[in-house]
């Protein structure tokens, strides 16, 4: 028998590992709260232009 997940999560951090933690457990049947301090999600990952491996930009 499998028990309904119910409740909430506080990710506290905007940034690529709050954000994919956030829809990890979003996608497993959490509600999520994301708190970020600044006015924009994303981290530092905004101040770099490309990611390794692909090369992609990051924005």
């Amino acid at each position: 028998m499998l028990k309904e997940k119910s409740g909430a999560v506080l990710v506290v951090g905007g940034g690529i590992a709050g954000m994919q933690a956030a829809l990890d457990l979003a996608n497993g049947g959490f509600f999520v709260y994301l708190a970020e301090r600044s006015g924009a999600i994303g981290g530092s990952m905004t101040h770099w232009d490309k990611v390794f491996p692909s090369n992609e930009c990051s924005l």
